[in-house]
């Protein structure tokens, strides 16, 4: 498995990438926007870190913030999730994303960590996301909220990466296929999956993939 370092090198490639990506956005009438934040950090583990797996790679690799949302909050309850939430009158998709980033994770950043954007993708449950891809950097501290926020994983770049990824799924209830990025032993559904794989094929390879074609698990659509 590649590993990926957290430098400058990498950032170059995210942010340079990123600039000749050409997004596509849309709102449907019925869904609220929110915006999430693919945030590039380092893998080293801190006091707030509660990941149990053991990954390949040490310390200073590049990985992904990602957390188990809180089992009480009133949407998606308990599933894995990039940090963000819904936007505020007036609010762009960049400061929604940053806002949340602080409010879940405790990483405040300012608008020149922002290297682009990603593909506006719509989900069943009614909100059409807008990925911020930020680079958080080398050194990051990450305090959760309890509120919304049951744990943080900071998940290597590289294990995106794997050459099984992403699965695709047939489900009876859609004629598109639910897009799964696995993780560990496990995996992670779109729509994070979905948007964490598009991150993978255009920020870090250069490509020019689409995801908002695919499909969410059907217990997702409420």
């Amino acid at each position: 498995m590649e590993n990926f370092a957290c430098n400058d090198t990498l950032l170059r490639l995210i942010r340079d990438n990123l600039e000749r990506f050409t997004i596509r956005t849309h709102q449907k009438e019925s869904h609220r926007e929110a915006a999430v934040a693919i945030t590039v950090v380092d893998r080293l583990p801190d006091a707030y870190d509660s990941d149990r797996i053991q990954w390949d790679g040490g310390d200073g690799q590049a990985a992904i913030i990602l957390t188990k949302r809180a089992p009480k909050l009133k949407n998606h309850a308990g599933q894995w999730a990039l940090p963000g939430g819904r936007m505020d009158p007036g609010e762009s998709p960049e400061e929604t994303a940053l806002r949340e980033l602080a409010e879940e994770v405790g990483l405040a950043l300012d608008a020149a960590h922002v290297l682009g954007r990603l593909d506006d993708y719509s989900t069943r449950s009614g909100f059409t996301i807008k990925p911020v891809v930020v680079w958080g950097g080398c050194g990051s501290s990450l305090t959760p909220n309890p509120g919304e926020v049951a744990s943080i994983h900071r998940i290597p770049l590289a294990e995106f990466m794997r050459k099984d990824a992403p699965i695709l799924r047939k489900i009876p209830e859609s004629d598109h296929p639910v897009l799964l990025m696995p993780v560990g032993e496990a995996w992670i559904a779109a729509p994070t999956a979905a948007m964490i794989y598009q991150f993978r094929e255009v920020a870090i390879l250069g490509r020019n993939r689409r995801v908002a074609h695919y499909e969410q698990p059907y217990f997702a659509w409420h």
